[in-house]
C-alpha cells in the first residue's frame, strides 16, 4: 500500500510507549482509540467491558476513549442489553455515515468507481467499459466519476470522506495481445505515474494497491477472514489473480507481488504446461465466444448481465476448474492453507458452479502427501477489488493495521 502522504519511517511493529505525557500521550491515545474501532468494527456489537478485557486497557481507559469516539460520531450506541445481573451491557457499533471513501477497480476491460460507508457498504457507483484501458481515458473517469458521484452525495458526507483508494494491476502494459490491444497502445502506462495524476486532481488523499491484493484484502476483512485465518485466495477476473493470508494477515512478501498465482505453471487438457492465467482467466471465455460467433460483450457490462453462454461457459469453467486445482495442490505443498477461496468477476451462479468443478477436479488429482484445504467461494464477490480499494484510506487513517491488530493488543494500554 503507498499513499501521496509521506508518514515518518517506522518499523513493521508498532512501537507503544507508556503514557508519560505531551507528544507521547497524544501517540498512545490516538492509537488506542484506532484499536477500539478496529475491534468495534471486527466484532460489531461489542461492550466496553469487552473491549477492556481484549484489549487489557483499564475501564477507565475504555470510557473515555468510547466518549471521544461517540462525541466524534464515529460510534453509534445500540439498545442495552439486560443480563441477570448487573446493569445492562451496551453495544458499540461502527456509525456507516461518520466515514466514507472512494474505491476505484481498473481492469483491462472495464473499470469501476465506489463511494462505501465504514462499515462496508456500497453508496454509490460507476461502471465504465473499454476495449482496452488509456492512461488519460482512465484518469478522465476517476476525477470525473468522483465529481459525479460528489454532485449526489450531502455536504456532510462530502466532509467525512477519508480518501481514494486505487486497485490496478501491476504491469498493466503486459499480455496486452491476449486483450486485443493494438501493438504499443499499452506502453504509455510504464511512465504513467497513475497515483500521482489521480492525486494532482483531486482534494484527497490517494492510495495505490494491486487488485488482486486488494480483492485478497476485501475478503479478509469483510468476508470469510473470521472463519479462515489462513488461505489462499483465487480472483478470476480478465486475467486470473490472487492473494495469500497468512495468521489473518495478507503477506504481500518482499516485493509486494507474494500469491500472483497467474503465472503458476499448470496442465491444459492437452498435457500441455501453461501458466494459470493462459486458462483460468476471463479473456480465455471471451475468446472462446468469439470463435464461436457469439457477443461476449455481457462478460463486460456488470457481473449481473451475464447470461448463460452455454457450451462454451461449461468448457471454460470445466478448464478453469481443473487448472486452479492444480495451482491449489501446488499453494498447499508449500503451505497448509485451511481454505481455498475463489472469487470473481462472475455473478453467483458462475462462482457456484466454478467451485463446484474445482471439487470435482481434485478426485483426479493425485493427492498424496497434500493436505487438501476447504474449497470455498468468496462472500464479497464482483466488486473485491473495488471494496478493497476503498478499504485503504479507511484503515490508514481509522483503523490499526491488520497485520498488527490482533498479535499486539496486548501491548496498548495508556490514557
Amino acid at each position: 500500500m503507498s499513499s501521496t502522504e509521506h508518514p515518518a519511517p517506522k518499523s513493521d511493529l508498532p512501537q507503544f510507549v507508556s503514557a508519560g505525557g505531551g507528544a507521547n500521550q497524544v501517540r498512545v491515545r490516538a492509537y488506542n482509540e484506532r484499536l477500539v474501532l478496529s475491534l468495534v468494527r471486527r466484532q460489531g456489537g461489542i461492550s466496553k467491558a469487552d473491549i477492556a478485557r481484549q484489549t487489557g486497557l483499564s475501564a477507565q481507559t475504555v470510557s473515555v476513549i468510547m466518549r471521544a469516539l461517540e462525541k466524534d460520531e464515529l460510534l453509534i450506541r445500540g439498545k442495552p442489553i439486560r443480563g441477570k445481573v448487573g446493569q445492562p451491557s451496551v453495544p458499540m457499533f461502527l456509525n456507516p455515515d461518520a466515514v466514507f471513501s472512494f474505491g476505484v477497480k481498473i481492469g483491462r476491460r472495464s473499470a469501476d468507481l465506489i463511494l462505501m460507508d465504514f462499515v462496508g457498504k456500497i453508496r454509490l457507483q460507476l461502471h465504465r467499459t473499454y476495449r482496452y484501458p488509456e492512461p488519460r481515458e482512465i484518469l478522465a473517469f476517476i476525477a470525473g466519476g468522483i465529481a459525479e458521484l460528489e454532485g449526489r452525495m450531502s455536504v456532510e458526507q462530502k466532509a467525512n470522506v477519508a480518501g481514494v483508494g486505487i486497485a490496478a494491476p501491476f504491469e498493466l502494459w503486459n499480455w496486452a495481445d491476449e486483450v486485443g490491444a493494438p501493438q504499443g497502445a499499452m506502453d504509455a502506462w510504464r511512465d504513467f505515474d497513475l497515483q500521482a495524476e489521480v492525486a494532482a486532481q483531486v482534494p484527497y488523499p490517494v492510495f495505490l494497491q494491486n487488485d488482486a491484493t486488494s480483492a485478497c484484502g476485501a475478503e479478509l476483512v469483510f468476508g470469510l477472514g473470521s472463519r479462515y485465518p489462513d488461505f489462499v485466495y483465487f480472483y478470476v477476473g480478465s486475467f486470473i489473480g490472487g492473494g495469500i493470508v497468512l495468521n489473518s494477515t495478507v503477506f504481500v512478501g518482499r516485493t509486494g507481488t507474494a500469491g500472483a498465482i497467474g503465472p503458476l505453471p499448470v496442465r491444459n487438457k492437452q498435457g500441455e504446461t501453461r501458466q494459470l492465467l493462459e486458462i483460468a482467466s476471463i479473456f480465455v471465455l471471451e475468446n472462446l465466444l468469439h470463435e464461436r460467433g457469439i457477443d461476449p460483450q455481457p462478460l463486460w457490462y456488470a457481473a449481473s448481465d451475464w447470461i448463460d453462454f452455454g457450451e462454451p461457459l461449461e468448457i471454460w469453467i470445466r478448464d478453469s476448474a481443473d487448472a486452479i486445482a492444480q495451482a491449489t495442490v501446488a499453494a498447499s505443498s508449500i503451505i497448509d492453507f485451511s481454505a481455498a477461496v475463489i472469487d470473481g468477476g462472475f455473478p453467483d451462479w458462475v462462482r457456484h458452479r466454478l467451485v463446484a468443478a474445482v471439487n470435482e477436479s481434485f478426485e483426479r488429482l493425485d493427492l498424496q502427501g497434500i493436505q487438501v484445504p476447504e474449497i470455498v467461494e468468496g462472500v464479497v464477490g464482483s466488486q473485491a477489488r473495488a471494496i478493497g480499494g476503498a478499504s485503504l484510506p479507511i484503515f490508514a487513517r481509522y483503523l490499526t493495521d491488520q497485520t498488527v491488530l490482533f498479535k499486539e493488543i496486548e501491548h496498548a494500554e495508556g490514557t
